[in-house]
């Protein structure tokens, strides 16, 4: 396992991290805890240091449950979570999104929560969660400054979901200097991991971009296919049957990356991020631990050459060559700016 430092705040994170929301929460399937627990160890156990959970995961459950193994095994851990759901005060509904609560005092208390939860005295990376960019406020730039100098915080960032709050929040962090900014981005979906790729660069940034989803929901690692049922309460299913039946025709497209004994379609959805120099850690859902021996050795296989992040920049372009609605509907992304940054970016005209 590779290793790069998250902006420039000191801290090292895998190249493969671990996405703690299946942790404490059924969103991707049932899972008892004592198996969630066993496969966190094995994560570490296969290289993985870098761990990414929220305060709402399982309402504070993903922390303790993550605080258990920290109490073991913390000094080979580097750990994130996120603050800004009031589900103290909220119900759950579904995978619906709960009332956020950005006031400092808030803030505040909420991170005091979180590291009484994990068993820790400092938060190794901590992460606003899907805050919109008015609610970046100088007094929340000022708290988060103050998590830093107190030791409280080793870095700070942003995570960003595409329905609640998206570019402008990230290219404000990236303007910012946050350490760092986590969204959605794969090779299926590049509009935005390319966008904040280039804003780093255009601003000389020392901040590190963390995409999700790097599999596009089991397509790019083949665990849904045409004959998979999504079971009740499958976080998978909120894509339209559209994207999965596009998807698997884009899939073809990208055999090209599969070397035989050295690189699967999975580890090469991983590498394809990677290559990018902007990107410290990739955090795939892992469900098993064939998932985790997979993907975790994805550091290891051979890297993208240039003439293949071509051909893949290529075939994005061109739609992979197919001609049909993916269901996906670009204006139901969430904006806070009025849909300026959506044009600006090219997702949406200006019609």
């Amino acid at each position: 396992m590779q290793h790069r430092e998250l902006g420039d705040s000191g801290v090292e994170v895998s190249e493969v991290g671990f996405g703690a929301w299946v942790v404490g929460t059924d969103w991707w399937g049932d899972r008892d805890e004592d198996d969630a627990i066993e496969m966190v160890e094995y994560a570490l156990d296969a290289g993985i240091t870098y761990f990414d959970t929220g305060d709402v995961y399982g309402h504070g459950r993903s922390e303790e449950l993550l605080g258990e193994v920290l109490a073991e095994r913390g000094d080979e851990m580097t750990v994130a979570t996120k603050v800004g759901y009031d589900f103290y005060n909220n119900p759950q509904a579904g995978h619906g999104e709960l009332p956020k609560e950005m006031d400092v005092d808030y803030l505040r208390d909420a991170v005091d929560k979180s590291m009484d939860r994990l068993g820790v005295d400092h938060v190794d990376y901590l992460q606003l969660h899907n805050p919109d960019v008015g609610e970046m406020t100088p007094d929340v730039l000022e708290f988060l400054d103050e998590l830093r100098e107190d030791g409280r915080a080793d870095a700070i960032g942003v995570a960003l979901g595409p329905s609640i709050g998206w570019l402008a929040e990230g290219d404000f962090a990236i303007e910012q200097e946050f350490d760092g900014v986590q969204y959605v981005g794969n090779m299926l979906e590049q509009d935005v991991h390319n966008h904040f790729v280039d804003t780093v660069r255009e601003e000389g940034a020392a901040t590190s971009l963390i995409p999700r989803v790097p599999h596009s929901s089991g397509l790019l690692n083949e665990q849904v296919t045409p004959d998979t049922e999504l079971g009740e309460g499958d976080h998978r299913g909120f894509r339209p049957d559209e994207w999965y039946e596009t998807g698997w025709e884009k899939i073809e497209e990208l055999r090209f990356l599969e070397r035989d004994g050295e690189r699967t379609m999975g580890q090469a959805a991983i590498q394809w991020l990677l290559s990018f120099d902007e990107v410290a850690s990739v955090t795939p859902t892992f469900r098993s631990k064939d998932d985790i021996d997979e993907w975790a050795a994805a550091s290891e296989t051979p890297a993208l050459s240039e003439d293949e992040t071509e051909r893949v920049a290529a075939l994005y372009a061109d739609d992979f060559g197919v001609d049909r609605f993916d269901g996906m509907e670009k204006e139901d992304y969430r904006t806070s700016v009025d849909g300026d940054d959506l044009e600006d970016a090219g997702l949406l005209s200006a019609d």
